[in-house]
Parts: C-alpha cells; sequence; structure tokens
C-alpha cells in the first residue's frame, strides 16, 4: 500500500470502528427499525442482513480454529490492529467474520475493528479489487498504525475465482442460483479455506 493511503487508516478512525459485539448489535437495532447499514434499505436488502444476521448466529456457535492456526495467533507478541470493512448485507462477510473474530480473540494483542465500506469510500478505493469495492476487506496493521501487515479478502481464493468466471460465462446460471451455490459452498467449507488462507498472512507478521 502507497504511504499516502496507510494514512487513512488513522486513531481516530480505529476508535469510530466497533468490536465485532457492537457491529452485530448496530445491525440488530438496524434491523427493528426496518433498516440495514448503507443507503439501500429496500426489502431485498434487509432479507439479505436478515438472512445474514442468521449466518453468523450459526458460525458463532459453531467456526472452530485449528490447534496450528491457535498456536499462531497467539505467537502474536506485538499489539496488533485487524480493521475489516463491510456491510451489514454482504453475504460474503456474514460467512467470514464470526471466524475472523474467533480469531481475534485468541489474543488480547490483537484489536479487531468494523468500519462501514459507503462510509468510507476513500478508505475503501484503496482496497479495490480488480476495480471493484468488494468485501469484507480485512487490514492487519502493527500497533500504532504505521504499517500495513496484511491484506485478505474479499473472499476465499476458489470462491474468487468461481466469481470471475461466472462473469465471463454465467452458463445459464440465474443470480440467485450462483449465490445459492456460493453459500453451499461456505457451509461445505466450514472456514478452512479461510483459515488456510489467513494462516500464512499471520505468521508473516510474527
Amino acid at each position: 500500500m502507497l504511504d499516502q493511503e496507510i494514512t487513512l487508516i488513522t486513531p481516530e478512525l480505529i476508535d469510530s470502528g466497533k468490536n465485532y459485539s457492537e457491529y452485530r448489535k448496530m445491525i440488530n437495532l438496524l434491523l427493528a427499525k426496518d433498516k440495514t447499514t448503507g443507503n439501500n434499505h429496500s426489502e431485498s436488502y434487509l432479507n439479505y442482513t436478515k438472512m445474514n444476521v442468521q449466518r453468523m448466529n450459526r458460525w458463532d456457535k459453531t467456526a472452530k480454529v485449528s490447534e496450528k492456526l491457535d498456536k499462531v495467533v497467539a505467537s502474536v507478541s506485538s499489539p496488533q490492529t485487524w480493521l475489516v470493512i463491510t456491510e451489514a448485507w454482504c453475504g460474503d462477510a456474514a460467512q467470514s467474520l464470526p471466524f475472523i473474530a474467533k480469531l481475534a480473540e485468541l489474543n488480547p494483542l490483537i484489536k479487531l475493528k468494523f468500519v462501514l465500506r459507503d462510509e468510507n469510500p476513500d478508505l475503501m478505493d484503496a482496497y479495490l479489487t480488480e476495480g471493484a469495492r468488494s468485501i469484507p476487506i480485512l487490514i492487519g496493521l502493527n500497533g500504532d498504525l504505521s504499517k500495513e501487515l496484511f491484506v485478505w479478502g474479499p473472499r476465499p481464493e476458489f470462491l474468487q475465482n468461481r466469481l470471475k468466471a461466472y462473469k465471463l460465462d454465467p452458463q445459464n446460471i440465474t443470480p440467485k442460483e450462483f449465490a445459492d451455490g456460493t453459500h453451499l459452498w461456505y457451509a461445505r467449507d466450514k472456514n478452512q479455506s479461510l483459515s488456510n488462507e489467513l494462516l500464512p498472512l499471520i505468521a508473516s507478521t510474527i
């Protein structure tokens, strides 16, 4: 990341972010008002958000961290900040964030904060995926925010490649069928791909 881009991640931005519990509470409060994050409060986006709450609830209960990854996270010996760019209606975020939150809980030196994509366009534009504002994006930083340690997102590599192939040739698969296939893959994968991708990134910071 360029020097001018890292200046976008300030102590003030981190302080304004929410921890995982606060993020979940914010979503529930918005849904109680028939709203979600961002400016699109359509019925479809509200339904996405409601489904995502169910997904996160399920992963909160069932997601498991491997012994190998547990040891790597526990080996982090200096403060880190993990910043996630996300939105409540994002299906990929709902599948990955509970696992990321479980990792951060393993080490008190890791501070995990969530900020919203549409409230931080400049930050989002510094972390585009092939020109798109895809989320979630996880940015690992050192304690004083002066150095970017790693970046992950917006989805496991298999799904990213699957999406690229779909955009090139939908093969008569509807967007709903494609999305259903994505979430079925997440359910079967059980965060294993996410775990395998995060392990070397976190290990590189030790």
